[in-house]
């Protein structure tokens, strides 16, 4: 059974963690903006194995932080969270929707309708493109 809620920015710390960024102390997954955000969680039979938070704000959004847990990688739930997202997004009128994605993720946000901008910058050696969906 799945089911996806929003749930607390403390509730989406492990999943960041284990999936971003395990060699770093867990403060690294938390954002200074964490509580003005809308947090969102995919459950499978009562675990929460996917997680995402949105920032909205001049009527844009910003997902951060999308993970999900490498076991249920690559079978469509972080998917269906992102899927239902973009559905959030749209019932609430915004404008756009953008995220940071990872220059190897590319390929999967443009399947949500997402296209690259000129914008990407590296953080933690790892390099970012800015994707957005303009509504």
């Amino acid at each position: 059974m799945k089911r996806i809620v929003q749930i607390t920015s403390e509730e989406t710390l492990s999943i960041r963690h284990k999936v971003m960024w395990p060699n770093k102390p867990i403060d690294y997954v938390q954002l200074p903006n964490d509580a003005e955000g809308k947090h969102f969680g995919y459950f499978k039979n009562d675990e929460l194995i996917s997680v995402i938070s949105l920032f909205v704000e001049n009527n844009e959004a910003q997902f951060r932080k999308f993970a999900t847990l490498k076991e249920y990688q690559g079978k469509g739930f972080g998917s269906d969270l992102l899927n239902e997202l973009m559905l959030i997004s749209a019932k609430e009128q915004l404008s756009k929707i953008w995220c940071n994605a990872r220059i190897n993720k590319i390929d999967y946000y443009s399947k949500f309708g997402m296209i690259e901008t000129n914008n990407k910058f590296i953080k933690g050696g790892i390099g970012y493109v800015i994707m957005e969906r303009i509504f």
